[in-house]
């Protein structure tokens, strides 16, 4: 099949594009340092022809409020008008465990507001919404660091690997439609703080974690659910530990 990987040279996206094409699937990574924006509409056309699926792992340059609303929404209605053109079988997008719990988050309401628009096309689809990646956890620490304090509330955490991220979505690309969302998760599950306290140790990083019932995560203060999955998700396979062992993290 010809699978067309929106976002396709960025973290999940690169990995998703060579898994697909290892498996024999003409995997095109779209992006617009490879000529296609869909912002503005360049080269969707042209990226579109003879596509089968086409997979959304893109994320928008900004994480404030109006400003990764209009991505996702303007850069969604792009996509899918050029994929009804073009007669493409299967949408695939990814998004994030939580967003349809806490509509108090910018990002979350804004990847709500991507996910409707692919729900009211009349485009087959799959949706998966995955926890935060191994990968961003210094960006996290980052974003709750006052002076040389961490601030981290006490919830649940179970964060997961790229590559396992993007194994399920080259999975879900290959086979027939959900048509619904799944939600996908690392291998274990945290206590957020703890996990951070030992992260930064492991990290050689002098910061102190504190625990703060109140702490904030991108604006608001997470519950004990927002970051988890319920019941019957997909788990991944790689610990954190491999990972930091594997990347030399």
């Amino acid at each position: 099949m010809k699978i067309v990987v929106i976002g396709g040279t960025g973290l999940i996206g690169s990995k998703v594009v060579a898994l697909l094409g290892e498996h024999g699937h003409e995997a095109v990574a779209a992006a617009p340092n490879t000529g296609v924006n869909t912002l503005t509409g360049e080269g969707l056309a042209e990226v579109m022809k003879g596509a089968n699926v086409v997979v959304d792992v893109s994320n928008s340059p900004s994480f404030e409020d109006t400003a990764v609303l209009e991505f996702f929404t303007t850069s969604t209605r792009n996509l899918l008008a050029a994929e009804k053109k073009a007669g493409v079988e299967h949408h695939v997008v990814l998004s994030v465990v939580g967003s349809d719990r806490r509509p108090d988050i910018g990002y979350f309401r804004a990847k709500t507001a991507q996910e409707q628009l692919v729900r009211d096309s009349s485009i087959p689809f799959s949706i998966l919404h995955a926890t935060q990646f191994y990968e961003f956890g210094r960006r996290i620490a980052d974003e709750a660091t006052t002076g040389n304090e961490v601030h981290i509330a006490p919830v649940a955490f179970q964060p997961i690997a790229a590559e396992d991220v993007a194994r399920a979505v080259g999975r879900t690309a290959a086979g027939a439609p959900f048509n619904t969302m799944i939600e996908i998760a690392g291998p274990n599950r945290y206590r957020m703080d703890e996990f951070f306290r030992k992260a930064l140790v492991a990290w050689d990083d002098p910061r102190e974690v504190v625990t703060d019932p109140q702490a904030h995560y991108f604006g608001a203060v997470p519950d004990e659910s927002t970051l988890v999955p319920v019941d019957g998700a997909i788990l991944g396979e790689i610990s954190y530990q491999e990972w930091l062992q594997r990347s030399g993290a």
